[in-house]
């Protein structure tokens, strides 16, 4: 099976502009999230959730009841997606609103970061979980912020304005934030922890 791209909307701040989902080959929401997708006449593969934010549930539409309230909704849908063999993510949705599903977010990317290969995307930017040898094309003059969560050690980078070279990033001591790009790649390497990258669209 070819690597299938899959569009994910969860429910947290829908884009303000639908996304082109022609290029992707799965689309599929949490239950809270399905609402966007039928005002702007998107058809999901499929939804999934405990159906506790929606009324009128479609008929047409496959429906994955997961109601263990152990884990998140978003948890739950990566676990369906995984054991259908999907690994390319993009995730729209996954902050705004309240910020405590945002940081929990971020901790299930943490989660999956062996199985999955996750990408978030909102209205400001795009972010995701770094490999220890991570190269980002196309991004001259953007805005790079390198943020630990909660640690990352070791870390050297190349093509930005304030460039690191074997140092450590720790949340409440030092993080990296509004870093520039100055050239059209930029390589980022550390030993160990995490570290998400986001880069601003504009």
């Amino acid at each position: 099976m070819k690597n299938k791209q899959v569009f994910l909307l969860l429910n947290g701040e829908t884009p303000n502009k639908v996304p082109d989902i022609s290029k992707y080959d799965i689309i599929c929401a949490t239950d809270g999230a399905y609402q966007y997708l039928k005002q702007n006449n998107i058809v999901p593969n499929f939804i999934s959730g405990d159906f506790d934010s929606i009324d009128d549930l479609p008929t047409d539409i496959e429906i994955i009841h997961t109601p263990n309230q152990d884990f998140t909704d978003f948890d739950k849908i990566l676990q369906i997606l995984f054991d259908k063999d999907f690994t390319q993510i993009d995730v729209y949705g996954a902050s705004g609103k309240e910020q405590d599903h945002f940081l929990g977010n971020l901790h299930t990317a943490i989660q999956w970061k062996n199985e999955l290969n996750l990408t978030f995307f909102d209205e400001y930017s795009r972010f995701f979980l770094a490999d220890k040898n991570t190269e980002i094309n196309n991004c001259k003059g953007k805005i790079v912020s390198l943020i630990p969560f909660h640690q990352a050690i070791n870390i050297t980078t190349k093509g930005l304005q304030y460039p690191l070279k074997n140092e450590d990033l720790t949340l409440g001591n030092r993080i990296g934030t509004r870093n520039k790009s100055i050239e059209d790649k930029v390589i980022i390497t550390y030993k160990t922890g995490n570290l998400f990258i986001f880069i601003n669209h504009k």
